[in-house]
């Protein structure tokens, strides 16, 4: 029973790891091997189930009781049943729960497997195997509880297990490995967009390091100024990882800008820096309806009106820009 529950545990990720031509890292095991654990521990309690009522009634009645007390525990609140029965939520890209997160099940069912083999035992007084193995099984259902039960829907979990490629210098940029294929072109245009800019007055930006946030999953790092943290695996994919790079190098000093003035310097940004393709891709995606349509008319206006100014009035254009903000957007 327990060879085939492990069966069903690896043998679908072995799979697609092998399909895949992917090995598995330590981080990546840290899962598995604790329902390995957990397989072992209810295989425990149903063999002592089973000396207690007949096998023929006992199994079918406790494969499908575990199962539901297991799967209902995600329908119930406080929080904490869920995570020590071992029922985990979806993980986001390169998330792996924490070493306690994956310790509370096992310990809970652990402790309770472990007192049941005390019992079993062939030597020592009896009253004392039943005051030890009673002292096992309390302790890990009390310090599996005491564990998780301030827990919130989502338990502890570690980001960042995704194997990082990084290329160039001033910036140098991160994306995991799968989609590191285009990142030299992107740092090379990259570097170019920022100089273009620093040069055109529109920022002082200098960035030692941009690094995709998308590896951090829910536990995402601040940025600093020399430090970007930013989702590039999509844009990388798509081509306009410059264009979203520009959008955040022309940083407005207000939250609430008024859409005129933002589109502005976002098509005069992506003229500049040579992503006037990836500008009219995001209006499309973003949908030209008739108001739309008469705004960018207003944009292309404006714009190609600064362009034909010298570059020291441009220079005063984009800063006055970036620094006027209206109290409502419009």
């Amino acid at each position: 029973m327990i060879v085939l529950s492990w069966l069903v545990l690896l043998l679908p990720p072995a799979v697609s790891l092998a399909r895949s031509a992917t090995a598995p890292t330590l981080d990546s095991l840290r899962l598995p091997l604790a329902g390995m654990v957990l397989c072992v521990a209810h295989a425990v309690l149903g063999f002592a189930v089973g000396c207690w009522i007949p096998r023929v009634i006992a199994t079918p009645i406790l494969a499908v009781a575990d199962w539901i007390t297991v799967a209902f525990t995600r329908a119930v609140l406080p929080y904490w049943p869920r995570h020590v029965s071992g029922q985990f939520d979806t993980l986001g890209f390169g998330e792996v729960p924490s070493l306690v997160t994956a310790a509370v099940p096992v310990l809970l069912a652990g402790g309770i497997a472990v007192g049941l083999m005390i019992l079993w035992l062939p030597y020592g007084w009896r009253a004392l195997r039943v005051v030890v193995a009673a002292v096992v099984a309390v302790g890990g259902v009390l310090g599996a509880y005491r564990t998780a039960v301030d827990w919130s829907a989502t338990p502890p979990l570690t980001g960042g297990h995704v194997e990082m490629k990084c290329v160039g210098s001033a910036p140098r940029m991160c994306v995991p490995e799968f989609d590191s294929r285009a990142l030299p072109q992107v740092q090379r245009d990259t570097a170019n967009a920022l100089r273009v800019l620093r040069d055109a007055g529109a920022t002082s930006a200098q960035p030692r390091l941009i690094t995709d946030s998308y590896v951090d999953g829910r536990r995402q790092k601040p940025s600093t100024d020399t430090v970007w943290r930013m989702e590039l695996t999509g844009p990388v994919q798509s081509g306009d990882a410059v264009y979203q790079i520009m959008v955040r190098t022309l940083h407005f000093r207000c939250e609430q800008v008024p859409a005129l003035s933002a589109h502005s310097a976002w098509l005069w940004g992506a003229l500049k820096t040579g992503q006037e393709q990836a500008y009219r891709k995001r209006r499309e995606q973003e949908g030209l309806d008739p108001l739309a349509q008469k705004l960018e008319k207003q944009v292309a206006a404006t714009v190609t009106k600064v362009l034909a100014e010298p570059r020291a009035d441009q220079a005063k254009w984009i800063r006055r820009t970036l620094d006027t903000c209206e109290a409502k957007a419009s």
